[in-house]
């Protein structure tokens, strides 16, 4: 059933999933990309008890925007397509080994992922962006690999983790003008240690623990996967978790300065989302073939 959020009006996630003919996962990965527009899931007199970054619908006029393009749905599910590095690598005319190389050096994001039960982690790629990195960059897909990038990957280095906390913080930071909540998605990446660090507040962890994001919608069945997961979940070189831990400081000030009785109101008060530009959390190394150095990793 559709009903009015901030005067206009919407439906429920699953109900706009059946509308656009999109399987679960499909849909999930279309609103993250910004391919279908969310709203806040309130009412003009009833917000949403879990802010912006919690229960969320699509209006009403987007489903018939995307009903309306040419070639739905197929067009839509081309834009969403997700691929593995094995079809990420038929798309680049390449072999699987070239093109894992590739993933982990950074040359593209991944977009999803999930965990296998022996806990290993399978990365998925947004296929449009496999074949533009393909025609833009054709010196990658032969040849000898550039010797900055072989010294990366000899010493074991690996960006997908990295990439994919950078991409998923930038949407869900798209998604909310509260700093409270901005703060608590650069929270959502940090290990306990590194929050507690920045926060000493104990009322102030405990409101940005409250306001924690989903960060991945992943099913695990063994504690082997589980650990994988929460790697994902988490930062861990040192230059990454030095440069949460500045934005979540940044955050904390905008938030104490704007907001400052909120950590210690019994429930957060959720104020109301606008759409907005995500801000650029992708640091990726730039791989060309005028590469000449490796990004900072120390």
């Amino acid at each position: 059933m559709a009903v009015m959020c901030e005067g206009q009006q919407t439906l429920t996630m699953g109900r706009a999933a059946r509308e656009l003919e999109l399987r679960t996962g499909e849909f999930e990965l279309a609103t993250q990309l910004g391919e279908v527009r969310t709203v806040p899931a309130g009412t003009d007199d009833q917000p949403a008890g879990t802010g912006s970054l919690g229960r969320r619908r699509v209006p009403a006029e987007e489903i018939t925007r995307l009903q309306a393009e040419p070639g739905f749905p197929d067009a839509l599910r081309e834009r969403i397509r997700a691929v593995s590095t094995t079809e990420a690598a038929a798309l680049m005319g390449i072999g699987p080994g070239r093109a894992g190389r590739l993933t982990r050096a950074g040359c593209f994001s991944p977009v999803r992922f999930y965990v296998n039960r022996f806990g290993a982690v399978v990365w998925l790629y947004l296929a449009a962006e496999v074949a533009d990195f393909a025609d833009r960059e054709p010196d990658l897909m032969r040849g000898n690999t550039p010797a900055a990038m072989r010294v990366m990957l000899d010493s074991g280095q690996d960006w997908r983790a990295r990439q994919w906390r950078s991409r998923r913080v930038a949407q869900l930071m798209g998604q909310t003008d509260d700093p409270w909540e901005a703060a608590a998605v650069i929270a959502a990446v940090l290990p306990p240690e590194e929050l507690a660090s920045v926060a000493e507040e104990p009322l102030e962890r405990s409101l940005l623990r409250r306001l924690r994001p989903t960060l991945a919608s992943v099913i695990t069945v063994t504690p082997a996967a589980r650990e994988s997961y929460e790697r994902v979940l988490t930062a861990d070189e040192f230059d990454e978790v030095l440069w949460y831990r500045v934005h979540l400081s940044r955050c904390l000030e905008r938030a104490r300065r704007e907001d400052p009785g909120r950590p210690r109101t019994p429930a957060a008060v959720p104020s109301t989302a606008r759409p907005g530009q995500s801000p650029s959390f992708l640091n990726s190394p730039s791989w060309t073939t005028e590469t000449s150095s490796l990004p900072s990793r120390s």
